[in-house]
């Protein structure tokens, strides 16, 4: 018997007087990263504001567990492009933040969120203010505060896409570190195919605006991903169909 997806999107609309997500329907199992690629301004961002409750559908409905969610604030983590890291508060402290709106008192919040930075190397620069990292810690710390706030699904809008290459290839290791040690749930938009597959399980591919599902492609690469899976006969051809695609 098939289990039941972690979350579910179905027959999902939107209009702002043109219409902007037609008709999507989508599921992510527990445990899987799923990528969602599009042309630019396809409503990618739009798609995870609805899931995240900062805006209504005009019709569909969301499912987590099974169970249909209309009010859906606080049952996602939520990351950005940019990290909005609080400038005034250091890194440990924008960390304990997540367990705090989550309804933490400040001491618990501090242990949970020093053991966090100490499991996935941050440690050192517990005591930093954000202008003093660069920009690929700045993300990682803002992983963390997302994953401190609500660890059971993360929806990851291009977080990487500012960063440049090498930086960028660091954080995808980086994120699988993390979702292989607390069993995460992702679902992570991107206009880089490469790093789509590269991190993926399956991948969505939406169309021009209005959007609507063109296709979703398994990648069937094994695990761990390393960088020479990137020069791969099966992640070249990947890449091909899903170019071919959009």
């Amino acid at each position: 018997m098939k289990k039941t997806p972690k979350l579910t999107v179905k027959d999902l609309s939107l209009s702002f007087g043109d219409e902007i997500i037609n008709n999507i329907s989508l599921d992510v199992d527990e445990g899987e990263i799923v990528s969602i690629i599009g042309p630019s301004g396809c409503g990618k961002s739009t798609l995870f504001n609805i899931i995240s409750g900062i805006l209504l559908q005009d019709q569909g409905s969301i499912s987590i567990d099974g169970k249909e969610e209309k009010k859906r604030q606080g049952k996602f983590g939520y990351m950005f492009q940019d990290p909005l890291l609080f400038p005034w508060l250091m890194v440990l402290e924008n960390v304990m933040l997540g367990f705090e709106i989550k309804g933490l008192e400040k001491k618990q919040a501090k242990i949970k969120a020093f053991d966090l930075l100490k499991k996935f190397n941050l440690f050192r620069y517990a005591d930093s203010y954000p202008d003093r990292l660069s920009g690929g810690m700045k993300q990682k710390a803002a992983l963390l505060r997302t994953i401190a706030f609500n660890s059971s699904i993360l929806l990851l809008d291009e977080p990487f896409g500012s960063l440049d290459a090498i930086t960028r290839s660091s954080l995808h290791l980086y994120l699988l570190e993390i979702w292989k040690k607390l069993k995460l749930t992702i679902i992570f938009t991107t206009h880089d195919i490469r790093e789509a597959i590269f991190l993926s399980d399956r991948i969505y591919v939406l169309s021009k605006k209005p959007a609507t599902v063109v296709d979703c492609v398994e990648t069937n690469l094994s695990r761990p991903r390393k960088i020479k899976d990137l020069t791969s006969t099966k992640f070249v051809e990947l890449e091909k169909k899903l170019m071919s695609l959009l």
